[in-house]
């Protein structure tokens, strides 16, 4: 009888067990983890923090999360700043003219250059985040204007730039990649929209006037980003487009 008592009781521990470690599997496999928060410290403004989506960009979000949490945005800057549009900052000369390269994004990385593949729906991939206020987006080149057989170089060029929306502009939805979104300091990012900003460039060569460059220096002390326990990995990279030397092959040379 005593023997039976045991059993039973080995039988009902078993039996608990056994439904306590399905049960932790079940609530893994359906449970969705915490989208990561990358946190920006912008000097003499302050903090802005920005929830990341990777359901639906997640080379960028995984691009983003690699250059950050490596330091390639410390001692960056905001160099284009547009009134009711966005704030756009990413390169680490301030300017907006540089890229990061396979080291800046890994240890075994080489000096080349490299690109991601443009998240949004003209380029195939079902992006639903809509261009509104805070709205975290990664900016792109547009050789489509030079010509229209580089639709595809220029949905696939971007890298390392992003830009943080003051003002919904539908235009944007489906032709940019849309991946995080300010949860907390859009004060900060409407403090940064109205500095004093001079004309960025007014050559002939380039016909761009937009005055967008601010006159002092909104530097970003820092981005890092709390994944929540999870790795993303790194993004698939691409080729650099080198614009420089297709134009001169086309039309110079």
């Amino acid at each position: 009888m005593a023997k039976k008592i045991i059993w039973a009781i080995v039988l009902i521990v078993l039996l608990v067990l056994i439904g306590w470690v399905s049960y932790g599997y079940y609530m893994k496999l359906t449970m969705n983890p915490e989208n990561p928060v990358a946190t920006m410290e912008v000097e003499g403004f302050g903090t802005v923090k920005m929830e990341l989506y990777p359901d639906q960009a997640p080379e960028t979000v995984a691009n983003f999360i690699a250059l950050a949490n490596r330091g390639y945005y410390n001692g960056s800057s905001f160099h284009r700043v547009v009134k009711d549009f966005m704030i756009q900052g990413g390169t680490k000369n301030g300017d907006g003219s540089t890229e990061p390269t396979l080291k800046d994004l890994k240890d075994d990385g080489s000096d080349d250059k490299y690109s991601i593949k443009g998240e949004f729906i003209a380029n195939g991939v079902n992006n639903t985040i809509k261009f509104e206020e805070g709205v975290v987006g990664l900016a792109r080149s547009d050789y489509s204007q030079t010509s229209a057989s580089l639709t595809d170089e220029s949905y696939n060029s971007g890298c390392a730039q992003f830009f943080i929306m003051t003002q919904e502009n539908a235009g944007l939805n489906g032709n940019y990649t849309a991946f995080g979104k300010v949860i907390e300091g859009m004060d900060v990012v409407h403090n940064i929209e109205n500095v004093e900003v001079k004309v960025a460039d007014n050559s002939e060569e380039t016909g761009n006037t937009e005055e967008s460059t601010p006159v002092n220096t909104v530097r970003i002390s820092s981005i890092s980003v709390d994944t929540k326990g999870v790795d993303y990995g790194l993004p698939d990279t691409l080729e650099y487009f080198d614009y420089t030397n297709w134009f001169y092959s086309q039309y110079v040379n």
